[in-house]
């Protein structure tokens, strides 16, 4: 369901796009850059992040650590990742595979500006065994991100 609904959103919003699918594993950032060919900091990695209330989630490089204070500072609250059986129940998608597209419901995405650093990134899509090679700044654009320095 989750690739599908990805297909979905690339099928209606950049068809130009292909989603990737592997027989590999890419469920982590290392089997995914074997899997796709790539430096691990071009794998783009989705955070499911619960701050206060509020579930968002910020796409990073893959090499990239998530900085407590910068996202505290931004978002107004301690950031506590989603639990491994809230994350396929709030994203749609299953952990491993979790990206910006396709969501089950609407959710604030964020792009840290680690990404900037590539012409182009390798996002998950909807699977542990999928992924599509995009332009950071395409990226956002189609996910409507906002640009955030949290790494």
């Amino acid at each position: 369901m989750s690739l599908e609904s990805v297909r979905a959103f690339f099928a209606e919003n950049a068809p130009d796009i292909t989603v990737i699918v592997s027989p590999m594993s890419s469920a982590t950032v290392a089997l995914a850059a074997e899997a796709y060919g790539v430096e691990p900091a071009r794998i783009a990695k989705t955070l499911s992040l619960r701050v206060g209330e509020q579930v968002i989630l910020i796409v990073a490089s893959g090499t990239a650590r998530m900085d407590n204070k910068k996202v505290k500072a931004r978002f107004g609250g301690k950031p506590k990742m989603l639990g491994l059986d809230e994350v396929a129940d709030i994203t749609g998608h299953e952990v491993g595979g979790v990206c910006p597209f396709g969501l089950k419901a609407p959710l604030p995405v964020y792009c840290d500006v680690s990404l900037k650093a590539f012409d182009e990134v390798v996002p998950a899509a909807g699977s542990i065994h999928s992924a599509v090679r995009i332009a950071p700044a395409r990226m956002a654009e189609l996910v409507e991100a906002e640009w955030v320095d949290v790494c």
